[in-house]
């Protein structure tokens, strides 16, 4: 089975969270029998962090303009048996007209920012990787967040047919390591510098720094302005690429799961970072969104912070317990958010997806 995927990217995972997502389900597919070819566009902030350059089983396709990778755009998804146009791809209007042109391919949209797409749409505007037509002319709508969303991509852009596809992780890029001195503490927190996260930053984190001066917390990420309001007692590890998070994390008692407010509001959007950090037997407090107990079980294999007194207090466990949490965790992910259980679901979607189509496509043979 052949797959093309128009995305924002899989070579850098510089400043979001697209990158790992699609590493960990293109390794799980590759392994089940797909190829599968991957169109990025060659951007300048990317290429100066690319920590990936060709895609096992696949290929991976960079490219400076759309006028010149067009012909070999038509002729990928000529040859596929699904073409995919996710979000945030800087070429998906014209991706998408090739597409829903395809004489065979299955066409799908995989909407990995849902909550960012239906604010556009509720503030008057239309996000840059969605047509005038919306949705409608794809055979299915994935999206990276469930519940109530699915229904507002129907009736707020006419999709036919949705489906959840949440985030996952790779077990054999992430599992439990060594510490490593440098990034060392009590509380740390990985992620991308957001405006909408930092109020929750600061409370969870900065605020909960400012009452322990006597712990350490540590924050890694890209894109921190100057005036980010550091303590003494905050240390920053700037950008780390992926085969450094399973140190970072096995580094602290603690790691702090934040959600960006667009999707905490709509809930059922859990972070990449959270099922990463979890399946390296991290301890993690989180943020508290809808439908989070249907990932982890709060108190069991998380801990749920709502104030910096509850951070605080999540500081005071006894190392037993964090371990315990931490083991349950990983347990949880092992279970039931791994890449090859979301490479398993996909193909369930897409194989109804064909069935409604009235397609004789099989999955058989690539079980």
């Amino acid at each position: 089975m052949k797959i093309a995927i128009f995305g924002l990217t899989v070579s850098s995972s510089w400043g979001n969270g697209h990158a790992t997502l699609w590493r960990g389900l293109i390794r799980a597919l590759t392994r089940r029998g797909w190829s599968v070819t991957f169109f990025e566009r060659d951007v300048p902030y990317y290429a100066g962090a690319r920590d990936l350059y060709e895609i096992d089983g696949g290929g991976l396709i960079f490219y400076g303009d759309w006028a010149e990778v067009r012909d070999r755009a038509e002729r990928e998804i000529a040859g596929a048996d699904v073409a995919v146009v996710t979000s945030y791809c800087p070429d998906a209007i014209a991706a998408t007209g090739l597409v829903l042109d395809a004489p065979s391919a299955l066409r799908v949209f995989y909407d990995l920012d849902t909550p960012v797409t239906l604010l556009h749409l509720k503030q008057g505007g239309r996000p840059d990787y969605v047509g005038a037509g919306g949705l409608a002319g794809f055979d299915l709508v994935l999206s990276y967040t469930g519940g109530s969303t699915l229904a507002e991509l129907g009736s707020a852009l006419g999709a036919r047919r949705t489906a959840a596809l949440y985030g996952h992780v790779d077990p054999d890029q992430y599992g439990p390591a060594a510490s490593d001195p440098d990034f060392s503490g009590d509380l740390s927190y990985l992620g991308t510098y957001a405006a909408d996260r930092q109020e929750s930053v600061e409370r969870l984190l900065i605020e909960a720094a400012r009452l322990r001066p006597d712990r350490r917390f540590v924050i890694g990420g890209a894109q921190y302005p100057e005036d980010f309001p550091w303590t003494e007692n905050i240390h920053f590890v700037r950008h780390l690429p992926p085969p450094d998070h399973p140190a970072f994390y096995a580094s602290s008692r603690l790691t702090l799961n934040v959600t960006r407010q667009a999707m905490a509001s709509m809930g059922w959007c859990p972070s990449g970072r959270l099922f990463e950090a979890a399946a390296c037997g991290s301890a993690i407090v989180t943020d508290v969104w809808p439908g989070l107990e249907n990932f982890f079980e709060p108190g069991g294999e998380i801990i749920t912070v709502r104030d910096t007194q509850d951070v605080v207090a999540a500081l005071d466990l006894p190392n037993a317990e964090l371990e315990r949490i931490g083991r349950n965790a990983r347990e949880r992910v092992l279970r039931d958010h791994t890449s090859d259980r979301r490479a398993q679901e996909l193909e369930a979607i897409l194989a109804e997806a064909f069935a409604a189509r009235r397609s004789p496509m099989s999955f058989s043979e690539v079980a």
